[in-house]
């Protein structure tokens, strides 16, 4: 993702409209940073260990993890190879324990797909294919559309950080249900990675307010 893609959405999202003008001015450029060097299968467990947890938690548990492969990401069969209680010590759940190892289990057997296979999927396809893995739901799939594989058109409806900030964004009494994100959503595409983006940063500015 390119800077000139990068303006190309920002320039869409802010002809939408009077609000979406305004919450762009107020947070300023998007600075969205992936990380597409990373495979599919590092990115999956990397996702899993930020599940429902604040993001110092999570980096938390992957500096933990990478500490016992001399800081470096375990490939899959060293992570089968690793004992239960040490990858507990690093703070995963025993649920997320069991999720890692299906994730690595995929990676072998060609259901988690190299990266080169995975960007010639199309979103759907791939989202389908990962959510067959146990403890990998359609959000962690969107993470790892969004931050590796660097998809633009992403919009994890069911993400609390964007339902809260879209409620804030239209000040709304209630946050809208699931179905209607993904319904509102429509209008913002082909550029809804970027409208997440914002709408993850709506609850840390005061829109209106000076920079």
């Amino acid at each position: 993702m390119n800077a000139l893609q990068l303006q190309q959405a920002t320039e869409f999202l802010t002809d939408l409209g009077a609000d979406w003008a305004q919450l762009i001015a107020t947070v300023g450029p998007c600075t969205f940073e992936p990380k597409p060097e990373r495979e599919p299968y590092e990115a999956l467990i990397r996702a899993v260990a930020y599940q429902q947890l604040h993001a110092n938690a999570g980096n938390a548990i992957i500096k933990r993890l990478l500490s016992i492969y001399e800081d470096k990401f375990p490939s899959p069969v060293q992570l089968l190879g690793t004992e239960f209680d040490a990858l507990r010590a690093c703070g995963f759940s025993a649920r997320k324990i069991e999720t890692i190892q299906g994730i690595a289990q995929g990676a072998i057997s060609g259901l988690v797909p190299f990266r080169t296979d995975a960007d010639a999927m199309i979103d759907e396809t791939l989202i389908n294919q990962l959510v067959a893995l146990k403890g990998i739901g359609r959000w962690t799939v969107e993470m790892l559309l969004i931050f590796t594989l660097e998809r633009m058109d992403i919009l994890p409806a069911d993400d609390f950080g964007i339902v809260e900030g879209y409620k804030r964004f239209k000040r709304l009494d209630a946050a809208p249900k699931q179905k209607e994100i993904a319904e509102i959503s429509l209008a913002w595409s082909p550029y809804r990675t970027i409208a997440s983006w914002y709408l993850w940063r709506v609850p840390k500015v005061k829109v209106g307010s000076p920079k």
